[in-house]
């Protein structure tokens, strides 16, 4: 098996942006070098990457996996650069960095690895908590830096914050539910529906206020703590739920069962960056963080 590192880009890009046309704006090629690349990686794989429909295109299960290992690839790759250009031969010490429950599982783990990869000598203590309390210890210089969800910062004249990125909800359903069969969904469509919450408070302060709106709160029949309950619950058909796309995750054992789809007027976004105090000393450990996590997702 033999493809090239530029084959690999152009998947990652047409995977992660959701059609030919977009993958080729970003690259800067015509579409048929796009769609040309991704044929000949497909015959050199012996997989089906995408399955090919009417709305567009759709990573196949063999698609998912490859994506992994494609991500994974372009990753090693950047922290291979980073090792030779970066100035980290004097670079050690602390760094005390807080981070949200839903970050700390879905957000963090990338960013950490490619840090710790490119800064060994830099010791990390990773402090999980509530938001609330994350913004006391950064007010009180307990943490030097944040990686948290920044939707409802609450001290937001004690705290300067940097957005990486903004992930929209849909609603996650089943295959065999009638809303799989909708491009999109409306709210009204969800009215005839079992809701699953995730009794998250991040997700629950950015998103409840839509559904008082769109009265939807009395179809709740369960809120759970467990993303992974969500999961196995929408995938057997039990029930639907408004959930954000940085815990969508279809290659996990759920992930055939489970089909996420926009909800028409359901603009909310559950955004996530980095925080720390104003005013506070910068340090290097802190600063070279910031610059790892801004470039990892600039090329997200």
């Amino acid at each position: 098996m033999y493809f090239t590192f530029r084959q690999v880009q152009y998947f990652v890009l047409t995977a992660e942006l959701g059609t030919i046309s977009g993958a080729a704006t970003a690259a800067r090629i015509s579409q048929s070098a796009i769609t040309e690349s991704i044929r000949q990686l497909e015959e050199q794989v012996g997989s089906a990457l995408f399955s090919r429909h009417a709305r567009g295109i759709a990573l196949t299960y063999e698609g998912h996996r490859f994506l992994r290992h494609a991500q994974l690839i372009i990753s090693t790759v950047k922290d291979a650069e980073d090792a030779f250009t970066a100035k980290n031969d004097n670079v050690a010490g602390n760094l005390r960095l807080g981070v949200t429950n839903l970050v700390a599982g879905y957000f963090l783990s990338d960013i950490l690895a490619r840090f710790r990869r490119v800064f060994p000598e830099v010791s990390v203590e990773v402090v999980e908590d509530h938001r609330r309390y994350i913004e006391h210890l950064l007010i009180s210089g307990e943490l030097q830096l944040a990686l948290m969800v920044i939707s409802n910062i609450e001290e937001q004249f004690a705290l300067s914050v940097d957005p990486l990125m903004r992930s929209r909800f849909r609603v996650w359903v089943s295959p065999k539910n009638d809303l799989a069969d909708k491009s999109r969904v409306k709210s009204s469509d969800l009215r005839d529906q079992k809701l699953i919450l995730l009794a998250n408070e991040d997700l629950l302060e950015s998103i409840s206020g839509w559904l008082q709106g769109e009265e939807l709160i009395d179809q709740v029949f369960l809120r759970t703590t467990s993303v992974e309950a969500v999961r196995s619950l929408v995938g057997t058909n039990t029930g639907v739920a408004i959930m954000p796309d940085l815990a969508f995750r279809p290659y996990t054992l759920e992930g055939d069962r489970l089909e996420a789809r926009p909800v028409e007027g359901l603009s909310v976004t559950l955004d996530v960056g980095l925080v720390w105090r104003q005013g506070s000393p910068d340090t290097d450990q802190a600063e070279i963080f910031k610059t790892v996590a801004r470039d990892y997702h600039s090329k997200r």
